[in-house]
């Protein structure tokens, strides 16, 4: 079974952590990381030979063009993750649509394929932003992955689908969830898809998580992570205890879990996953976005 493979393109500094000590106005005074640090991803994924989906940043892609261009040049999937990485649920539904279509068409234009996915900031479609499904239904988007099913002081659903599923959106449109990782124990639903998770557990705990979501479940798993989470020697930033540990906690064992993760389980785009299950019909362009995607 092929699972998601996925990587949110952004840097240190965009993370939402670092929000409340960090203005957007001042990202440009930080030295940017992201692009090393995505060709390391590159090269390890080459190597392995894994095609993944690759959220980019709008703000990401404007001032790393070439860095769009490269992941695409690697028979890979380009996705969006917005434009200025704020939450959606502190955004207005016309600065929200603007952000997401420009992000939308640069992306397009600079790595000449559709861009079919898309994943909010911090996975920030909540109940109070369900609005979001409706424009990124308007706006041609064929899948989303923002809805994670779980308790968290920043985002998630409590209760939502953990298996990708087509949906209907708030006003009646129809668009494909595909849900981070999650392992069920009873009433207990479990975040097991990366990122943060995946840098706190013991990777013997998430490679059992993840397994049973393949076997248990039947199921294949979405599993995601950021550039930086393989950059220990990244600036340290001011932000409080919680945010610090969240961030900087085991970065140093990241890439070599990464590694293993690759060896122990089978990977793909987001779109391949879910076009194997049906969800998603392959594209009728010979060529086109889902002929890439090996």
């Amino acid at each position: 079974m092929h699972n998601a493979m996925t990587v949110d393109v952004e840097d240190y500094f965009h993370v939402a952590a670092f929000a409340s000590r960090i203005d957007p106005g001042d990202w440009d005074r930080y030295p940017s990381r992201v692009e090393a640090n995505t060709h390391r991803l590159l090269a390890l994924f080459a190597e392995r030979q894994v095609r993944a989906t690759w959220f980019v940043l709008g703000w990401v892609a404007r001032r790393h063009p070439q860095l769009v261009k490269a992941i695409a040049a690697g028979g890979h999937e380009v996705a969006c993750h917005g434009m200025s990485h704020q939450l959606i649920y502190r955004q207005s539904v016309a600065r929200f649509r603007a952000e997401t279509l420009a992000a939308r068409k640069l992306l397009e234009d600079l790595s000449q394929q559709p861009v079919e996915g898309y994943r909010a900031a911090s996975y920030s479609i909540t109940r109070r932003s369900l609005w979001a499904l409706d424009v990124l239904a308007e706006a041609g988007f064929l899948y989303d992955s923002s809805i994670f099913p779980v308790h968290h002081d920043r985002y998630g659903i409590p209760g939502a689908p953990r298996r990708p599923h087509r949906r209907s959106t708030p006003g009646g449109a129809s668009l494909v969830e595909f849900p981070p990782a999650t392992a069920r124990f009873g009433p207990l639903c479990l975040p097991c898809a990366g990122g943060g998770y995946f840098r706190l557990y013991p990777y013997s705990l998430t490679r059992y998580l993840l397994k049973r979501c393949n076997g248990q479940d039947g199921q294949p798993f979405m599993f995601y992570l950021h550039p930086w989470e393989l950059d220990p020697d990244q600036p340290r930033l001011p932000a409080g205890r919680l945010s610090r540990f969240r961030h900087y906690l085991n970065l140093h064992r990241c890439e070599s879990r990464l590694t293993a993760l690759l060896a122990d389980f089978r990977f793909t785009t987001a779109r391949r996953v879910l076009e194997a299950a049906g969800l998603l019909a392959a594209p009728a362009v010979p060529g086109g976005a889902g002929a890439a995607y090996a």
